[in-house]
């Protein structure tokens, strides 16, 4: 008897026994993916864990179906950093296994497969049954693999559609198509032979009968000399008041050249330079501390200002281990960073940069696997957030973490709920290979551990070329209001700051760290105010749309006229978002051109890089956005930026609120004045004497850990505690209520440390779904395993009570 161990892409903590014959048992190697059947009629892709010859006890194992891979598609160490991630995150190994390969590699019995228009097929070029299916789909627009089972009246399909994919004639209907042209800007220059000042005699001799034609040239030299950047022929046309067919002539009789500029995004073409990258002083320093470092230790924090230039630091790293013949990943925390960077790393490393995130289709992210498993020349580094942890690597010497406290990097939801930060750190170890860390306001728990002695630590105080840091500059919104000097939203000094940055042709940047128009429209008659029905939280008004949106379940209704409640005319707007913002700087500054980075404006497969590309080319004068914003972009132009409103992040119900809201601020100020001069930033705040807004204006981080871990060890928190969080959702409130209070005593009963809960959460119901949530504070001291093992005991045993078995919980480990 033979047997194979697989993993099942569901969300179960157990692995299944399949039968397989002799041949098969010798064939089969851990890594590989088989076709299995589970349940009545259903079918999976599964991965071989191992092989064996002992029968399972509880039940008789089913035969495989087949084999899909000749080698193995994943590696050993792979399999073990993932049921690593398993056991410290508290889920199922099935839903690592899920998480971490791309759709494409995962067909199963429910996937719809969708026929790619405008694919001219060649029949002679298909099998029997490929034709089967694609004469199928000339009918229909999709066909589930349940259908093509039946039209082809065969089991195993899965091996046929894979073929179809890779001959790209079929799709999975998981992807989003969006078709994008590169932009192209038509720009306009002198001529050079015209560039003298005999030339411009000439130049005005050949326009003295042809007046429109001069009026252009002149309105050129205007415009020359007030924005000192190159002129697109639509701004010339808009300031001269003529005709595209003006400019044309004056091309062709050779006064002007035209020429196009591109910023493009995923097709790479970026030329290597063979300059040499050259560090400054300090840049060296640091350089060459972080490599003494990783004599010691395997992991070390670059901790350097905004501006300091790390990323010149990695490059020069990545050099280094290239050449030792080493694979290197590089995460970042938002996709957003992953255009800039790359266009960077091009530069430096030409054809050896892949790049891996979620909003690249299912193909694009197929090709980045395999090419990263063959340790294939075009991914020696993979960019990518933190979903390329999970990638096949052959040879990895270098993880680079950058802004490594950034919460993005942590996941929510679904499981598995890993922190990207830690599980690098604990690949790294599986490859024997070194974590740099990198950030401007670190994470307290990081620091703690470079205070500890548990990682090195390398500072870079001056940013780079000298540049200072940017002034800060406190206004107090109360002051201002009472003194009747705010329009708006603005006070009388950020409009100032705003029209003098304007009007020396820089860039301004206003961060709101709320999208919408308004978070709250309320009656003024009886004080109703519209509530999402499936969640407990208010509707955010999005004038853009007319609308009144939920940004927990989507949920939205038409913006009413009158109250719901009494029918009254008199409803007002309370709060305000990126969306209000934006308005009111129309009003303010008519001639500037503004723009709005947050999730509305950002959908799609290349909104970021549309909007990114736009300012970078001075396009737009003031960008207006949410925490998209604070994370490490580079716009040389940018002089000022304004944070609307300091006071919203420091009054959240979490106990990090003053530690984020301080990344946030000094992230966002870090935008500005990074070429040359100075830059400024205004906080607008209720509350300028506020400890944490006082260590920003003075970049004192030393002051803000102090702080912050003095309360923390009172309270409780981490770094001196670690945390778990469990979240119980049910419909039925009162049965929640009554399992999360059983569950509560049981787990206070048998652990001996802090429980809270269960408690209601600011937000207690979501899509029509009560929640309640319990902490469980471990202190350093204990075993974090064996805690873990009688937790999960305990959730089991919870699961095992009838009543209580239709409450969801989830686990979530470390959870901040």
């Amino acid at each position: 008897m033979f047997f194979i161990e697989v993993i099942l892409p569901l969300s179960l903590a157990k692995t299944f026994t399949y039968r397989v014959s002799e041949a098969e048992f010798h064939f089969i190697k851990k890594g590989m993916r088989v076709v299995v059947p589970f349940g009545k009629s259903k079918m999976y892709t599964a991965l071989v864990l191992s092989v064996h010859q002992n029968a399972p006890t509880l039940y008789e194992a089913k035969e495989i179906h087949q084999i899909i891979d000749e080698k193995p598609i994943a590696t050993e160490i792979q399999i073990k950093h993932w049921l690593w991630i398993a056991d410290y995150y508290m889920c199922g190994i099935g839903d690592v296994y899920r998480g971490a390969f791309p759709t494409g590699l995962l067909l199963e019995s429910e996937t719809i497969v969708s026929h790619k228009a405008g694919i001219v097929v060649n029949d002679s070029e298909l099998s029997d049954d490929e034709f089967l299916i694609y004469e199928a789909l000339q009918h229909q627009s999709s066909l589930k693999v349940q259908d093509i089972i039946s039209i082809l009246n065969k089991k195993n399909v899965i091996p046929i559609l894979q073929k179809m994919i890779s001959k790209d004639i079929v799709f999975l209907e998981e992807e989003i198509k969006e078709n994008y042209k590169p932009k192209l800007v038509r720009y306009v220059k002198l001529h050079s032979k015209y560039e003298t000042d005999e030339g411009l005699n000439q130049l005005l001799e050949a326009l003295k009968n042809a007046n429109k034609q001069k009026e252009i040239v002149l309105a050129f030299f205007q415009l020359q000399a007030s924005e000192k950047k190159p002129i697109t022929v639509k701004k010339l046309i808009e300031i001269s008041n003529t005709s595209t067919s003006i400019v044309k002539a004056l091309i062709e009789k050779e006064i002007f050249e035209e020429y196009f500029l591109q910023h493009d995004r995923v097709s790479f073409k970026g030329e290597r330079t063979d300059k040499e990258l050259v560090l400054s002083i300090a840049q060296e320093n640091a350089f060459n501390a972080v490599k003494n470092s990783f004599f010691e230790k395997d992991v070390c924090l670059l901790h350097g200002v905004t501006s300091s230039g790390k990323t010149e630091i990695y490059i020069k790293l990545i050099e280094e281990y290239l050449q030792s013949g080493k694979q290197v990943l590089y995460l970042l925390p938002e996709i957003a960073l992953t255009t800039q960077l790359v266009s960077r790393l091009r530069l430096h490393f030409g054809n050896k940069v892949a790049v891996f995130h979620s909003k690249y289709t299912n193909n694009e992210r197929v090709e980045v696997w395999r090419q990263t498993l063959e340790n294939s020349e075009k991914a020696q580094i993979v960019i990518g957030a933190r979903s390329a942890l999970f990638l096949p690597f052959a040879n990895l010497g270098l993880l680079i973490v950058d802004e490594e406290h950034e919460q993005t990097f942590k996941q929510t939801d679904p499981a598995p709920r890993y922190h990207a930060r830690d599980a690098a750190v604990v690949l790294a170890n599986f490859h024997k290979a070194k974590v740099l860390l990198g950030s401007a306001t670190p994470s307290i728990e990081t620091f703690y551990n470079t205070q500890a002695g548990k990682y090195g630590l390398v500072s870079l105080t001056e940013r780079y070329n000298n540049v200072r840091m940017p002034e800060i500059v406190l206004v107090d919104l109360k002051d201002k209001h009472f003194r009747k000097r705010m329009t708006g939203h603005f006070s009388d000094l950020l409009i100032e700051e705003i029209a003098e940055a304007l009007s020396l042709g820089e860039q301004v940047i206003l961060f709101q760290n709320r999208r919408g128009y308004s978070p709250i429209i309320e009656c003024i008659t009886c004080g109703h105010v519209p509530h999402c029905q499936q969640c407990d939280v208010s509707l955010t008004f999005h004038k853009h749309k007319n609308q009144l949106r939920c940004h927990y379940c989507g949920y939205a209704i038409a913006k009413p006229t009158n109250c719901h409640n009494c029918s009254s005319i008199d409803l007002t707007t309370k709060g305000f978002g990126t969306e209000q913002i934006e308005q009111e700087l129309s009003a303010l500054f008519p001639n500037a051109k503004t723009a709005r980075m947050d999730q509305d404006t950002t959908r799609g497969k290349f909104g970021f890089e549309k909007i990114i590309d736009t300012f970078k080319n001075r396009e737009v004068d003031i960008l207006v956005g949410t925490q998209m914003l604070a994370k490490g972009l580079d716009f040389d132009n940018v002089s000022l930026v304004g944070i609307m409103n300091a006071d919203n992040m420091l009054h959240h119900p979490d106990f990090r609120a003053f530690e984020r809201s301080y990344q946030m601020m000094t992230q966002v100020a870090g935008r500005a004045g990074r070429a040359e001069k100075q830059g400024k930033v205004v906080i607008q705040t209720y509350n300028p004497n506020h400890n944490t807004i006082q260590q920003v204006t003075n970049h004192n981080y030393a002051a803000m850990y102090k702080e912050q871990l003095y309360d923390r060890q009172i309270y409780k928190y981490p770094p001196y505690f670690r945390i778990i969080k469990l979240t119980l959702k049910h419909r039925d409130f009162d049965k929640l209520k009554e399992g999360s209070m059983w569950l509560y005593q049981v787990l206070s009963q048998n652990l001996g440390m802090p429980v809270l809960g269960p408690e209601e959460p600011a937000v207690s119901r979501i899509r029509n779904e009560y929640i309640r949530t319990i902490l469980i504070k471990i202190p350093h001291n204990l075993h974090l395993g064996n805690t873990k093992k009688t937790i999960q005991k305990m959730l089991n045993s919870f699961e095992s009570v009838p009543p209580y078995r239709a409450i969801r919980t989830a686990v979530n480990v470390d959870f901040y």
